[in-house]
């Protein structure tokens, strides 16, 4: 196993960011996934694209950008008990891909990190179990100084990669929920931050081989 980091440059309406991207996969890449591929955006908020309308979530913006069918399976609040407890019903839809990224709910509610832990891993054996993949996105730590300056990356999302070999996209909802013209809110997006997150996404599963 190898630990790949990237450095990309992204930029939107003028704006630029510089992410730090993770992964933690085999040296071989996986085979792109051709256009019209099913693709379930699981997650929280931030997938659903709270702050802005469902035309600019990040799902949808992937899909432009992709031509997969990127399905958006966003609840706003969900916690990484309430995905684990959805992810049955994801599993027997049989996507080609997953985009996991909650946990920052948990955060905001003080779930201790363990627990959040272990539910990550809880939905990702069954994702794989089922032969589905998953790409981790890892959400801010959102701690009381973070929510008036600079966010920063959960370090638990680093761990759950390794110790499942798991690609990490991270550093794309710090980047942007660190930068007031790209929020709608302290601790969401707005249409302009979605579109980056899913620009930013979207080259990085390019860098893995995933995308076209």
């Amino acid at each position: 196993m190898k630990i790949r980091r990237h450095v990309l440059k992204l930029a939107s309406i003028g704006l630029a960011a510089t992410i730090n991207i993770s992964s933690c996969s085999s040296e071989a890449q996986q085979a792109a996934l051709p256009a019209g591929s099913t693709v379930v955006a699981l997650g929280d908020s931030l997938t659903y694209g709270y702050g802005a309308s469902s035309e600019t979530a990040y799902p949808t913006v992937l899909t432009e950008l992709t031509t997969w069918t990127v399905i958006n399976a966003g609840i706003n609040g969900d916690t990484s008990a309430d995905v684990l407890a959805r992810v049955e019903d994801i599993a027997k839809q049989a996507p080609d891909l997953v985009l996991l990224g909650v946990g920052g709910n948990d955060v905001l509610q003080r779930i201790p990190p363990e627990t959040t832990r272990a539910n990550i891993n809880a939905t990702v054996d069954t994702l794989k179990s089922a032969n589905i993949d998953v790409f981790l996105i890892a959400e801010p730590y959102f701690s009381t100084s973070a929510l008036f300056g600079k966010a920063s990356d959960n370090p638990i999302y680093e761990e759950i990669a390794k110790d499942k070999e798991l690609p990490l996209y991270s550093g794309g909802w710090s980047t942007i929920l660190s930068d007031d013209t790209l929020k709608s809110d302290r601790i969401h997006a707005n249409a302009a931050g979605y579109r980056q997150f899913a620009e930013g996404l979207y080259e990085y599963l390019k860098e893995e081989g995933i995308a076209q």
